[in-house]
């Protein structure tokens, strides 16, 4: 990975630095090159200062620039700054391809300036032995550093990928509770509205009803709106709860198999035949999440029965005991009579079933029987 190009303060920054490294060394045989050989004097100050020059470019040309660099030591101490600044950056690119041939160059290169130099201080192998231990500190900074900017940009990148798997975990919650909220805004609804429907339909095409059966049909309708309407701000102030506890958050509690005789009843009330077949003594044993998931899929059995077979038989099965689980099914004739007033289409309400009874771990399937009854069948668990 090549790194970062620097900002304008830090490249001033590193020649400023380098250039006073580079200073400091051609400093100590400045005074040699002067008196044995002035010319080398001057050549090694223009080669420093071109050194410093060409170094702004180690970014676009790194190979070339650290050789011109290298070749530049051979006879300026001067630039030996401005090559440990492009030595480093190119190592950090981590090419052994790059790093071997540059750092043998510059070895050898200290090795040419040693030997042009009017004195030496040091035997050649000593200056050997150093420059190469030198060299070897630079390459191993400027691959410190690469490693560094890889280890930067990885984590960047992973801090990158964690927000964006935050930001599509958000929709996914997001879509499973607006899915949540149709689920319940169809269960509770679909119930009442169909009722109203049902009876609005019957006065609309009843001609021959009495004022009394008039009454009592509209009676039914202003009823079953009024619980629409309350169902509907139980479901408002659920959405308005800002602690989330859907069983504190409104003061009428979800209903559950408890309240299923007075669905029923309803039922029953608006012209329908229904028998209950159920082997469940205490209903109050079962667990309230249970309860209230059965409640829903026989309610939305009762509708749609209602919605497609009108004057039909319904019968309601519970059966189940704890540690077995909860087997309920609601079943009906497809189409009795010839006065329809549902609709035919096919709604959300099986989709929502199916989802509700996954959600708590059962299953939900619906079809016709051989007898050719539709059938809505559900397993629910029921712990010990």
């Amino acid at each position: 990975m090549a790194p970062r190009p620097g900002t304008t303060e830090q490249e001033a920054w590193r020649g400023t630095v380098f250039a006073a490294v580079g200073g400091a060394i051609w400093l100590l045989v400045a005074r040699d090159e002067w008196a044995s050989a002035g010319a080398l004097l001057w050549i090694d100050v223009a080669l420093g200062v071109t050194s410093i020059g060409v170094m702004q470019l180690r970014r676009r040309l790194p190979v070339s620039v650290t050789v011109l660099t290298a070749l530049a030591t051979a006879v300026s101490a001067s630039a030996i700054g401005a090559w440990v600044v492009c030595q480093v950056s190119l190592s950090a690119r981590r090419r052994w391809g790059e790093i071997l041939p540059t750092a043998l160059l510059g070895i050898a290169t200290g090795q040419v300036l040693y030997a042009v130099q009017p004195q030496q201080v040091l035997p050649w192998y000593a200056n050997l032995i150093f420059t190469a231990l030198t060299t070897g500190i630079v390459v191993a900074v400027g691959m410190y550093v690469g490693a560094r900017r890889d280890l930067i940009a990885s984590l960047r990148d992973q801090a990158e990928q964690a927000g964006q798997e935050e930001v599509l975990r958000g929709a996914a919650v997001r879509a499973a509770e607006r899915a949540r909220i149709a689920r319940e805004m169809h269960d509770v609804l679909a119930h009442r509205i169909s009722l109203v429907a049902l009876h609005a339909g019957a006065l609309v095409y009843r001609t021959d009803l009495s004022a009394a059966e008039t009454r009592r049909t509209a009676g039914i309708i202003q009823a079953n709106s009024q619980d629409a309407l309350a169902d509907l701000r139980e479901i408002l102030g659920l959405l308005r709860d800002t602690d989330g506890d859907a069983d504190t958050a409104h003061d009428r509690p979800q209903p559950t198999l408890d309240d299923l005789d007075s669905l029923l009843d309803g039922e029953r009330t608006a012209g329908a035949r229904i028998t209950l077949r159920t082997d469940l003594d205490n209903r109050d044993a079962i667990p309230v999440s249970l309860g209230r998931s059965a409640y829903r899929i026989v309610e939305e059995g009762l509708t749609n029965a209602r919605k497609h077979a009108r004057h039909a038989a319904v019968t309601v099965e519970l059966m189940g005991r704890p540690g077995t689980g909860l087997d309920l099914s609601v079943r009906n004739p497809v189409r009795v009579g010839g006065d329809h007033l549902g609709d035919d289409n096919p709604g959300f309400g099986l989709i929502g079933l199916a989802e509700r009874a996954a959600a708590s771990r059962g299953r939900c399937d619906h079809g016709l029987t051989a007898d050719g009854d539709f059938l809505l069948r559900a397993w629910l668990p029921w712990e010990t």
